[in-house]
């Protein structure tokens, strides 16, 4: 089953239901009041920008762009990428292009003009959409990037060099295309983070992404009745492959651009969310804004709120431990992934197994791992090794790389370069990056254990462990911690 055939589910069985809501608290709205013969323009600091649609109208707008892209002469298999920061159009897109066959391709929103070039170039995407934040970056190379590809721009404003969304798709047929899209067809590319050099193209298939959906929900129950808050962007697969809980259950989700405690604390609130996903340092804000009184929680209607997860990043079990003092009845989760395995998820911590934070987890469901030596063995049990993991999510390649792809998929196994340890009750910890090692005096120094240990201390609130060079010993381990 195609990702496309949850959306026409959720069209067809909850049309009226919300599917997106976004909020922009940087933008006031507009209440315009009528006295007499004037017209009085107010803006009301406590209101924010806030748009949503349906699911019906989610499928439609999918549909809409679906069939603009075909009258353009975009086809199966060819490449759309999306360079857009979080916004309602953002997944709309998305399934248009899936809808057709065509491959997603989204574009992290920092990139520089080189790498969004790169990138584009890499993929060999033939359309991109891009937003009004990327006008000045796109402009500098659009000479050389239109010259075979279109350019769609979403937003007020087009710049000359783009075609306008809206103008394009208002007129197109909102009926599904019905393009047959199998398991096994490409569904979308994604990048690496780029950590040694420019990034990597990952290709998944549309039963990647279906797992992903079937993960999310089945280690964090989604139900009808759950709203997902969503504040890390779109283009990641993190974000991306939490929302397809949402999308599996058919259940509402809130885009939030803004990450201050209090912004985060009121769309909980104002939007009855009870599924937040954050990262560590907007937890720690959220911790430090109460305990200076910036805000009260008590001021908020948060007892919807029933989990609170972490992921792409080690959690410091003192933000954990501070956390459930100020919202005891939380439960906890972290998910352990890389956009290689479609993101979070191929090992997981488990809602009940909060006793064990620090640790990455298990087998996520429908996950195989095993940490194994330099041969690809299973080491004993306590032993340190390379942390390898196998499931329906793990990508078809490295796009144009076979040698990469064959360094990294070894029998269906995918190698994460991440080191780690099994303890005595089968949780994985992360030792550390497997180019991170601190050699010193011949011994091998893991950093994430050393920082794991000084993050233990009820006064650090996170800490970096990092390698400088020693005449005597050659390297020495130096930590750098936060309190």
């Amino acid at each position: 089953m195609p990702i496309t055939d949850l959306l026409r589910r959720n069209a067809e069985l909850y049309a009226n239901d919300t599917a997106l809501v976004e909020v922009n608290p940087e933008i006031t709205e507009v209440r315009r009041v009528t006295w007499k013969d004037y017209e009085l323009i107010e803006s009301n600091p406590r209101s924010c920008y806030r748009r949503e649609i349906t699911w019906k109208v989610f499928d439609e707008k999918a549909n809409r762009f679906a069939n603009m892209l075909l009258d353009r002469g975009v086809k199966k298999g060819d490449k759309v990428g999306i360079l857009l920061m979080n916004c309602l159009e953002w997944l709309p897109v998305y399934f248009g292009i899936l809808k057709i066959g065509a491959l997603a391709v989204p574009l992290n929103f920092r990139y520089a003009s080189a790498e969004i070039k790169y990138c584009l170039d890499l993929a060999e995407v033939d359309v991109l959409m891009f937003g009004p934040e990327f006008i000045g970056r796109i402009e500098e190379i659009a000479d050389e990037i239109s010259r075979n590809r279109l350019l769609f721009y979403i937003g007020e404003g087009c710049p000359s060099f783009a075609e306008h969304y809206d103008s394009l798709v208002v007129n197109c047929k909102s009926e599904d295309p019905m393009i047959p899209i199998t398991d096994e067809d490409d569904a979308a590319i994604y990048f690496s983070s780029g950590t040694t050099g420019f990034p990597k193209a990952i290709l998944h298939d549309h039963r990647s992404l279906v797992h992903s959906a079937a993960v999310e929900q089945n280690h964090h129950g989604q139900s009808r009745d759950d709203v997902f808050l969503c504040i890390p962007p779109l283009y990641h697969t993190g974000a991306k492959m939490h929302w397809f809980g949402s999308l599996q259950s058919g259940s509402k989700a809130v885009l939030l651009k803004g990450v201050k405690p209090k912004t985060i604390l009121e769309t909980v609130s104002n939007e009855n969310c009870t599924i937040v996903w954050l990262l560590v340092p907007w937890a720690q804000d959220i911790l430090d804004a109460i305990d200076r009184g910036d805000v009260n929680p008590a001021d908020y209607q948060l007892s919807q709120w029933r989990l609170m997860h972490i992921g792409a990043q080690p959690v410091p079990p003192s933000l954990i431990a501070r956390w459930k003092k100020i919202f005891p009845d939380h439960l906890y989760d972290t998910n352990y992934g890389l956009s290689e395995s479609i993101g979070p998820g191929c090992v997981h911590l488990g809602m009940e197994n909060i006793h064990k934070v620090g640790a990455i987890g298990k087998a996520g469901f429908g996950w195989e791992v095993k940490i194994a030596d330099e041969n690809g063995n299973t080491v004993e049990r306590g032993q340190v090794g390379e942390l390898y993991v196998k499931g329906p999510g793990v990508m078809k390649c490295y796009y144009r790389d076979e040698k990469a792809t064959a360094d990294t998929l070894k029998d269906g196994w995918l190698l994460t370069g991440d080191m780690a340890q099994e303890d005595e009750d089968g949780f994985i910890y992360l030792v550390d990056r497997k180019k991170d090692v601190i050699i010193s005096g011949g011994e091998n120094l893991y950093p994430v254990q050393i920082e794991d240990f000084l993050r233990a201390h009820p006064a650090v609130k996170d800490v970096a462990v990092i390698g400088l060079p020693d005449k005597r010993l050659g390297e020495i381990a130096a930590a750098i911690i936060s309190i």
